[in-house]
């Protein structure tokens, strides 16, 4: 049985990780660990190919699926998700949180990037971080996000995957699944950076 001071050095840890969850919906974000948040240092930033073929690139050809992409997981409406069908083409990933204040302010915008750049550049929503089935389905509902599909990553396989480690986040890849920023972004510079995304 452990003393008082493990049980003490245990509360306490798990007292941290809430406080760092809902300061990063407050506003304050942790420190990037990638350097200042401009591009993962992390094996995702690598665009190494898998073995696996994806969908035909815009010459015709099958392009292949960069190792970054080369992921499944489940939609928040119960389907499977793969993400090689991602491949050739830009990609703009958004973490979040069905209990993020910010999310839902920011998911108006998110979608409309999404809407203007329709056929050019890929938008995935993930969302986590005990956010719950019902929750995250009822948010996407409720904030117009559902022409885009959202992963449901409460066990934070994606997240862990591209380090991200608090909500309202963006992770930017271009055409080769190179990771060219990941971190928060404001709206003005989402879209900015969607546009020169090649």
């Amino acid at each position: 049985m452990p003393g008082p001071r493990a049980a003490f050095l245990s509360g306490a840890t798990a007292l941290t990780a809430a406080v760092f969850a809902l300061a990063a919906c407050g506003g304050n974000e942790l420190p990037a660990a990638s350097g200042g948040g401009t591009a993962a240092s992390s094996a995702a930033a690598q665009p190494t190919t898998s073995g696996t073929v994806g969908p035909a690139a815009s010459d015709g050809t099958n392009a292949a699926v960069p190792e970054t992409i080369s992921f499944t997981g489940r939609t928040i409406d119960g389907g499977v998700f793969s993400g090689s069908s991602l491949a050739g083409k830009p990609v703009v990933l958004w973490f979040w949180a069905a209990w993020c204040t910010r999310c839902r302010a920011v998911a108006d915008e998110v979608a409309a990037v999404q809407r203007e750049n329709v056929g050019r550049v890929n938008v995935v929503g993930v969302a986590g971080l005990g956010s719950g089935d019902e929750a995250m389905r009822r948010f996407a509902k409720e904030t117009g996000i559902e022409g885009f599909p959202n992963l449901a990553d409460d066990g934070g396989q994606v997240w862990r995957r591209f380090e991200v480690t608090s909500q309202e986040q963006y992770v930017l890849l271009d055409s080769a699944g190179t990771v060219v920023h990941s971190g928060p972004l404001s709206q003005s510079d989402l879209r900015r950076r969607v546009a020169g995304l090649s």
